[in-house]
């Protein structure tokens, strides 16, 4: 081929056959710059006959001289040892070829002309297209030369080419929300099929492949492209493109989708509006761009003027009023195409009358008119952000908080294109990689929780088209998904992370499962690889390893001896993630109980690849370093919670490492990793330690030497029924007491854990000692209570004391009975760290919870017996007489119960509240020296008590009296002989 300025022209001549018996003539094959051999003819002898044989002649004319030229007749012989000639009697142009100064050549095919398949297959296009539809025109080199083909003639009164091929939707208007059917009826055996959709505002087709809403069959005589759920994302021109015949075919369908209410944008969707503050207002509704042509109109128009306002995208019809209406009207965009029934989208206008109650002009941060109450106001977002900024006014005429669902335009573009590709639209395997590219640019912009949730969306959906679709990342791809992923982790608890966690709870969850995804679709050449930054590290290696600081981690290679043994190709990648773990939600599965942890702010995640499969059962041995306390080994399970995901404990186990004091967790399973340390769980420290045994020996040792004083003192002090009562009360509460502190303080030298049968004895002792304490300090002042309201009704001794022992041992047995029974079989009875009960489930609420119920109790009582005392009745007897003897009981109640009280209320405080360690040192020193207040104030501030003492080593008489304000020794006279004192 000559390259000049003047177009070359290829022509194809038609010439008659004579003579011959037999005639074949045929294209050039391959070999030749035409391509695939075309027709073949076979004619048998008779008449002179005009078909067309495949010559072609290359001709390089001038523009001035090339139609005179062919105006001649020419002969052209077939091959030079023919013994019969040929007569060129018509000619047709099939290729016009211009050169460029480039030396490139662009060589278009003529009408019922076209480049067959092989040549488009290794020639450019001159325009950019898709690489799937029939090419008209191509660029070749300076030593390249071809010419197109005739294609397949259709039938003899048709000038147009046979389409091997048909294609028929089940219906060009598809009604939303039904399926949409597109079938090929095909007349040849056709490959390379595939399908398009070119959208409206879109002059470039897109790639269709099996998605959420798309589906692909094939069969020998047909092919069936299946669109699930229209909507009018999916209107407009489907491209079928398929080889048959040596050439590319083209066949196209346009599908029309009506839009629904749900698709049309109301600006506002209400309003409220006061007619002598606004006098005229504007109403705004708008559609996506669609092969449907749609016209508005609004009603009621009267006063107003409607417009039509065009947007990249989108097209908006605007109603301005003028008038404001004297009553609440209801405005309607009707929106009309023909064939089609009227779309209607309603607004609401409520005009604030007078009298009404409204929220005030308010111009902070959005400029919010005044609004009737009930009512919400809206404002749309600002620039390059799409949604709706909402305002309520409340039934009061306050303002209640902003409700925003503002999105960056950018971000959100990118939200719809990877739900579009997961959806079957695009080209997975080239788009991920872009918009994971452009993430770590958008994520800078992010600034709201609609923003985030949006960002975190997009990275989950490319996480499952990645797996889908078996997408292969490189390393610059990986990197970007990291550097988005460092600065997501740096972005603000409070403003950002938890309203977005509001509106969706699993997103934490989601976003870890998308990273635990795309941290292994590394490629293999790629490996290994490492990449770390501030929040992020990630490793990748082709056999086992080992992870460096702050988390170290590694797989012992036995775990991976099964692989090996197969000749696979193993790749294991690790991925460690700071303050993550904290924007999880706080669920625990079974074994963890209901309580609160605390996390190391790091979170592991391991996972190998054996030949293009993950594995999942190999051991991996990790160390988080020292931790504060004991901690649990725990993994991130996607499946608990109904998909919510939450921390499982199953299949790994804290590690006893005796040489160091790190905690080292065995896992027999790969996914995300962590520890979990009770928020409540205060660090071990040697001073509370310390501060502790020294108060419980202070307490065993104060309550001895009660013990002591009573056994020196006993008959003296017990000469009537109202003090042998109270003092055999204390008497009990100090055994209880003395036994309880002596098994807590022995506890710790039983092995801890709940297989220890010791161990489970003592902590089920303590549990009913303790118990047993508080409610006979309940049957004191149940008694107190008994002395003071039924003066005429008294109880003999022996009944008074039986109720007490009841109340003051069989209670308490029950309720650590029942605990026993409840939670031991499903082991939550006892606690991992030491012979007490567990802090994580309930069980602990069955001590402190009647302890503060008697606490409670034992205020109203002494409440009562002060009013009482306050406010004697002269039918109750010598109102002097009874004062003085149950002021000591009043004495040491009231001073008892609220220490008592601040103790157990100071040790559910530092249970169900991340607490500084100064309330654990406050609750300790309380709890420890229980015995001394005892001592104090329940014994030696009893004036009997201290006269009787003096009176035994000091000889001394004590003073002639029957009466002291300090104890409740003083004989309260019975009503009657009938209710006398029963001293049997």
């Amino acid at each position: 081929m000559v390259c000049s300025a003047a177009p070359v022209l290829l022509l194809a001549m038609t010439l008659p056959l004579v003579g011959s018996p037999v005639v074949q003539a045929s294209q050039p094959g391959q070999s030749q710059a035409g391509g695939e051999s075309g027709q073949q003819l076979d004619q048998r002898s008779g008449a002179a006959e005009s078909v067309l044989a495949s010559v072609y002649v290359q001709l390089d004319l001038s523009n001035q001289t090339w139609p005179l030229a062919l105006s001649k007749t020419l002969t052209h012989p077939l091959a030079s040892d023919s013994s019969f000639s040929r007569t060129l009697t018509g000619l047709s142009l099939t290729t016009e070829c211009n050169g460029h100064d480039d030396g490139q050549t662009y060589c278009a095919c003529l009408s019922g002309y076209q480049w067959n398949a092989s040549i488009c297959s290794h020639h450019p296009p001159c325009q950019t297209a898709h690489n799937h539809g029939p090419c008209g025109c191509l660029v070749f080199g300076p030593t390249e030369a071809g010419y197109c083909q005739l294609l397949p003639p259709g039938a003899p009164a048709s000038c147009l080419p046979a389409v091997p091929g048909r294609l028929s939707p089940n219906s060009c208007v598809q009604a939303p929300g039904t399926t949409l059917n597109l079938t090929l009826v095909k007349s040849r055996e056709t490959t390379n099929l595939n399908w398009f959709l070119r959208h409206a505002d879109s002059p470039t087709p897109i790639l269709l492949q099996p998605g959420t809403h798309v589906s692909l069959a094939s069969s020998p005589g047909e092919a069936v492209l299946s669109i699930l759920n229209v909507s009018h994302r999916w209107a407009g021109e489907y491209l079928c493109c398929f080889e048959a015949q040596g050439f590319r075919w083209e066949l196209s369908q346009v599908v029309k989708v009506p839009l629904q209410a749900s698709d049309v944008a109301r600006l506002p969707d209400q309003l409220s509006i006061s007619c002598a503050t606004c006098p005229g207002f504007q109403l705004t509704c708008c559609i996506p761009s669609t092969h449907l042509a749609y016209t508005a109109s609004w009603s009621p128009g009267e006063g107003s003027k409607a417009s039509l306002v065009s947007r990249p995208g989108s097209r908006c019809f605007v109603l301005a009023v003028q008038r404001c209406p004297a009553a609440d009207t209801t405005y309607t965009c009707e929106l009309q195409s023909p064939g089609l029934s009227p779309l209607r989208v309603p607004i609401s206008v409520t005009i604030i009358q007078d009298g009404d109650n409204t929220c005030p002009e308010d111009s902070s941060a959005v400029a919010w008119n005044v609004t009737k109450a009930g009512h919400v106001a809206q404002a749309p977002c600002p620039v390059n952000r799409t949604g709706m900024v909402k305002r309520t006014c409340g039934p009061d005429g306050n303002w209640e908080p902003v409700h925003s669902s503002c999105t960056d335009a950018e971000l959100l573009a990118l939200h719809h294109r990877a739900q579009l590709l997961q959806a079957g639209q695009g080209w997975p395997a080239v788009e991920v990689p872009q918009i994971l590219a452009q993430l770590s640019e958008q994520v800078t912009v992010v600034s709201s929780p609609s923003d985030l949730l949006a960002l975190l969306g997009t990275i989950s959906v490319l996480a499952k088209l990645v797996v889908d679709a078996r997408i292969q990342l490189t390393r610059r791809d990986l990197e970007a998904l990291l550097k988005t992923t460092d600065k997501i982790l740096d972005m603000d608890t409070s403003s950002l992370w938890a309203p977005a966690q509001a509106q969706k709870p699993s997103a934490g969850s989601a976003f870890l499962l998308a990273l635990e995804t795309l941290a292994c679709s590394l490629c293999p050449q790629d490996h290994p690889f490492s990449f770390s930054l501030r929040n992020v590290w990630l490793q990748t290696y082709r056999v086992s390893f080992s992870t460096q600081p702050p988390l170290q981690a590694h797989i012992p290679r036995c775990s991976l001896a099964s692989l090996g043994h197969n000749g696979t190709n193993i790749s294991v990648t690790s991925l460690v993630l700071q303050k993550l773990d904290r924007l999880l939600p706080s669920n625990y599965g079974q074994g963890l109980g209901d309580s609160l942890y605390a996390t190391p702010g790091l979170v592991l995640s391991i996972s190998i690849m054996a030949g293009g499969q993950a594995f999942n059962q190999g051991e991996v041995i990790m160390d988080f370093g020292n931790t504060a306390s004991t901690p649990h080994c725990v993994f991130w399970d996607h499946d608990l919670f109904q998909g919510k995901g939450g921390w499982s404990d199953e299949g790994c186990q804290v590690q006893t490492a005796h040489a160091s004091p790190t905690t080292q967790c065995i896992c027999r399973h790969l996914t995300a990793f962590s520890i979990l340390m009770s928020r409540n769980t205060v660090p071990e420290n040697p001073t509370l330690e310390l501060l502790s045994q020294v108060g419980l020996g202070a307490s065993i040792l104060a309550l001895l030497v009660c013990l002591g004083v009573y056994r020196l003192v006993w008959r003296v002090v017990v000469q009537n029924k109202v003090a042998y009562l109270r003092h055999m009360a204390l008497l009990n509460v100090v055994l209880c007491l003395l036994a309880a502190d002596t098994c807590f303080l022995g506890a710790p030298l039983l092995p801890p854990g709940p297989r220890s049968p010791l161990c489970l004895a003592a902590a089920f002792l303590c549990h009913f000692f303790y118990l047993a304490t508080f409610f006979w300090m309940l049957a004191q002042a149940l008694m107190l209570a008994h002395q003071l309201l039924f003066v005429f009704r008294q109880l003999s001794k022996c009944r008074v004391l039986s109720l007490m022992v009841v109340l003051g041992y069989m209670c308490p047995m029950g309720f650590a009975g029942a605990a026993l029974g409840l939670y031991l079989p499903r082991g939550q009875y006892l606690g991992e760290e030491a012979c007490w009960l567990n802090r994580k489930g309930g069980v602990l609420y069955t001590f402190v919870g009647p302890v503060l119920a008697i606490v409670g109790m034992n205020g109203l009582v002494l409440a009562m017996a002060v009013l009482k005392l306050l406010r004697p009745s002269l039918s109750e007897g010598p109102q002097v007489e009874k004062r003085h003897a149950l002021l000591g009981v009043i004495k040491a109640l009231l001073i008892l119960t609220p220490i008592f009280g601040l103790t157990w209320g100071l040790g559910l405080a530092t249970l169900l509240e991340e607490v500084s360690v100064i309330p654990h040192y406050i609750f300790t020193i309380l709890n420890t020296t229980q015995g001394v207040f005892i001592l104090l104030f329940g014994c030696l501030m009893d004036k009997k008590i201290r006269e009787a003492l003096l009176e035994r080593f000091c000889r001394t008489q004590p003073p002639n009296s029957t009466m002291s304000l300090a104890t409740y020794e003083t004989y309260i006279p019975e009503p009657s002989k009938g209710r006398s004192e029963d001293t049997s």
